[in-house]
């Protein structure tokens, strides 16, 4: 062979061998990964009733970290090539989440081996140097490894006055994380809620910028699968189903979002137009995703999905964890070690057990029927709200009671009602006051809720549902644009005057003083006990049922008439909330 032969001869043999090894590497990993995914647990700490009409599971206690930790525990066995995901809405929900600024929640799961922690709005709750020291410090109370891409220590120009100047336009935490597992290289890129608890106060979040998240998920998708190599990019996200699935259409290359938020459940995962997936578990820690991805040379191929059901009628209790919750509620219900504890909202002091019986219901209260339910769909309604907005209209003797229309919240089934149940629906320490709104006030506050959970866009939406009210009635056209919604608008069956001003109770807070629920009032006044100090609405709702004959409550409902259809879910999925938006495939 002559010498350019012997050189063309070797120069194939070598970019031969050359394409092998970079087609070898650029095939990416094979195998199985799984991921657990927990959100929504809103400081559940037991069981409680399940409630919603037209589920399978009505009637059986759900939830409870307990049986919880068991189910996860039975996933790893099977599944060891795991992460445990946690999407957020934590640290509230409950009077033991509330009074220790939700460090009962962080000492009970800092056991369970969470992965990775994607904080939801209500994180936020205990204000920006509390979150810091829970997740963002240098050695984090909480171990659940917190991801925020669109989390933001404020600059000078948005926050002149911020608290955090030295970290001013920083990321709070890291944006994502890679695990090599089971042969499979995963990115997993965490999103904040774009906001904080706003039912509040934004003051809460001084010191922090959160944005939408869709520019950081632009720059982040090439940067995991070119720099990173990742084979499977799972977005954590508190921003809801309907924002995440806009987001992630937009924005293709993610293979899995791990949503919370809405509470929406997933019993069937939704896949996208690209192929994502995306799954959500509901609330109060119900339910546990299970989600096992296949993955061959860096694609996912296929997957299992399967929603575990949370309970004593599921799962038996793991020991250790059902002991620690013991110890976590000793000074907070009835016993020896009872003690009284201080709201570190509003100040107001726990001065009796929660586990306290402190009335009864003839009918479930609870606000989580599916959109497309025959009575109540809990995005208009929900007899909860009824009965509290009619608790605080009492308080007040006031034409009208208001409620702001949250997502969260427990179930209470016929029968006994605890004090800790009021804490479930009402875990954030607001006051009750007493003022005075106009009827054009009242009309326009009920368009503007409805715009925000009606409106074909899902950017616009507001974060809750529709405000529940006592002493009002009124018809809703779901279909019809802002203005034009509400209509056979009567206080007390009387066509309400859009001049007269009406006495108002609802929701108050200290750094919001002339705001009734957040909406300006006239000669407002809150309420104070005896020796005029400071009373929480949980009192206010249990001074209602005192006075109540036999203690006994059956709130009058459907106060709403609704004149037309909700937007349908998509797929399979009867959402709480249903996915509106812009058109869209039936998925």
């Amino acid at each position: 062979m002559s010498g350019p032969d012997r050189r063309s001869v070797l120069w194939t043999l070598v970019y031969t061998a050359f394409l092998l090894s970079a087609g070898i590497a650029s095939a990416g990993g094979t195998g199985e990964v799984t991921l657990i995914h927990i959100g929504d647990l809103h400081g559940h700490l037991i069981p409680r009733a399940h409630q919603r009409e037209e589920d399978p599971d009505r009637g059986h206690l759900v939830g409870g970290l307990a049986y919880m930790y068991t189910q996860i525990k039975e996933i790893r066995a099977r599944r060891p090539d795991s992460l445990l995901i946690n999407t957020g809405d934590t640290l509230q929900g409950g009077a033991e989440a509330l009074f220790t600024r939700g460090q009962v929640m962080v000492d009970l799961l800092n056991d369970f081996g969470i992965d990775y922690f994607a904080a939801g709005n209500w994180d936020y709750l205990y204000g920006t140097e509390r979150f810091r020291e829970l997740f963002a410090g240098k050695t984090p109370l909480a171990n659940w490894n917190l991801l925020a891409a669109n989390l933001y220590y404020s600059t000078l120009y948005e926050f002149p006055s911020t608290l955090y100047p030295e970290l001013a336009g920083q990321r709070v935490a890291p944006p994502y994380a890679v695990r090599d597992l089971g042969g499979v290289r995963v990115g997993v890129l965490g999103l904040t809620a774009d906001r904080g608890p706003q039912a509040i106060s934004p003051r809460v979040t001084d010191g922090f910028t959160m944005t939408p998240g869709e520019f950081e998920l632009e720059q982040a998708i090439p940067l995991l699968r070119e720099k990173e190599k990742v084979d499977v990019v799972v977005l954590i996200s508190e921003r809801g189903l309907a924002s995440n699935l806009e987001m992630v259409e937009t924005y293709p290359g993610v293979d899995v979002v791990l949503s919370s938020d809405m509470h929406e459940e997933t019993w069937k995962a939704l896949q996208a137009e690209g192929g994502t997936l995306l799954v959500a578990e509901g609330q109060d820690g119900t339910l546990v995703g299970e989600l096992t991805l296949k993955v061959d040379e860096g694609k996912v191929v296929d997957h299992q999905w399967t929603m575990h059901r949370v309970g004593p009628d599921y799962q038996e209790p793991d020991p250790d964890v059902t002991a620690r919750i013991e110890q976590a509620r000793r000074t907070f219900v009835q016993g020896p070690d009872f003690r009284t504890h201080v709201n570190p909202i509003s100040g107001a002091v726990l001065r009796a057990p929660i586990d306290t019986v402190i009335g009864f219901t003839e009918v479930p209260l609870h606000r989580s029927n599916f959109s497309d339910a025959k009575s109540m769909p809990a995005v208009i309604e929900g007899s909860s709200h009824d009965f509290l907005a009619d608790a605080f209209r009492y308080a007040c003797q006031s034409d009208l009671g208001m409620i702001r229309g949250f997502r969260y919240g427990t179930h209470v089934a016929p029968g006994p009602i605890r004090l800790e149940d009021i804490y479930h629906f009402i875990p954030i320490g607001p006051q009750i006051a007493c003022g005075m709104v106009s009827g054009d006030q009242v009309r326009l506050m009920l368009e503007r809720g409805a715009d925000k959970v009606l409106n074909q866009y899902v950017g616009w939406w507001g974060g809750g549902w529709m405000t529940g009210f006592s002493g009002l009635t009124y018809d809703l056209d779901p279909g019809n644009e802002f203005g034009l919604r509400i209509s056979n608008l009567k206080v007390a069956g009387r066509t309400i005057d859009l001049e007269r001003y009406y006495r108002l109770a609802g929701y108050w807070y200290l750094d919001l003083p002339g705001k009734i629920n957040r909406q300006p009032a006239t000669e407002v006044r809150t309420l104070r006990d005896q020796d005029d100090g400071i009373v929480d609405a949980t009192e206010v709702v249990a001074w209602y049922l005192q006075a109540l004959p036999d203690h006994r409550v059956n709130p009058e409902l459907n106060r709403v008439n609704v004149l037309g259809p909700l937007p349908a879910p998509i797929g399979p999925n009867r959402e709480v909330q249903p996915l509106k938006g812009v058109p869209r495939p039936d998925y």
